[in-house]
């Protein structure tokens, strides 16, 4: 049987790290990410979806799009939620 890293597989279905298809593959990826992490946060905290909203003046419906894509964010809003609604610190990397 011939085991294959998840490098390997990503590389042979998505495409060769630089190229376009895969670009777009971990573009999406982070912004799951992102979303994965307000929500583990959020359920650490004990908060549900209401009270983070609530904390942030934003409906939960917003909350659960955010947790569950996490793309179209603002980076005004995504502070507001980790800052305000969840009491933490924002840091953002750039990578070149």
């Amino acid at each position: 049987m011939d085991i294959k890293s998840l490098s390997e597989l990503e590389d042979e279905f998505i495409g060769k790290k630089g190229t376009p298809r895969r670009d777009e593959y971990e573009k999406e990826l982070a912004d799951l990410m992102i979303g994965c992490q307000l929500k583990n946060a959020r359920i650490k905290l004990d908060l549900t979806q209401e009270q983070l909203a609530e904390r942030v003046n934003k409906k939960r419906a917003f909350i659960s799009r955010i947790e569950n894509d996490g793309s179209n964010l603002t980076i005004k809003t995504l502070r507001d939620i980790v800052e305000r609604g969840l009491g933490g610190k924002l840091r953002i990397e750039v990578q070149i």
